[in-house]
């Protein structure tokens, strides 16, 4: 089992940054891929960026790539997204995700992922 919260949402203006974190409790947290999925109002939920249980291995939208960042510290049961040039269009209620995921080609479907926090808004004003 692992209980997932999200911080670091807000409202910033386009081209600003925000650093979303998730931390997870349970102690086999490093043994799980994570992923940011995000849901803007009147909008199905969709893939952001994902992560392999070692960092080894990143995956992005296409709409964010080049621009966001997701990494992750095992450690301290954290994942982050670092997101930079945000857009009007990032608005959302962000969400991370954790899941036995297996091929990378799962990694961008919300139904491979077993545990959801509860979200966070992110607001980008034009």
């Amino acid at each position: 089992q692992v209980h997932l919260v999200e911080s670091g949402g807000g409202l910033v203006q386009a081209g600003g940054s925000l650093r979303l974190s998730c931390a997870a409790s349970g102690r086999t947290f490093s043994s799980y891929a994570m992923g940011w999925f995000r849901q803007a109002p009147g909008k199905e939920r969709e893939f952001v960026a994902a992560i392999s249980w070692n960092g080894g291995s990143t995956f992005y939208a296409d709409s964010v790539k080049g621009r966001f960042t997701i990494s992750r510290d095992n450690a301290k049961n954290t994942v982050y997204l670092q997101m930079n040039s945000l857009k009007p269009e990032d608005t959302a209620v962000y969400y991370c995700a954790a899941g036995s995921v297996g091929r990378d080609s799962y990694y961008y479907r919300p139904v491979k992922y077993d545990y959801w926090g509860q979200g966070t808004q992110v607001t980008v004003s034009s």
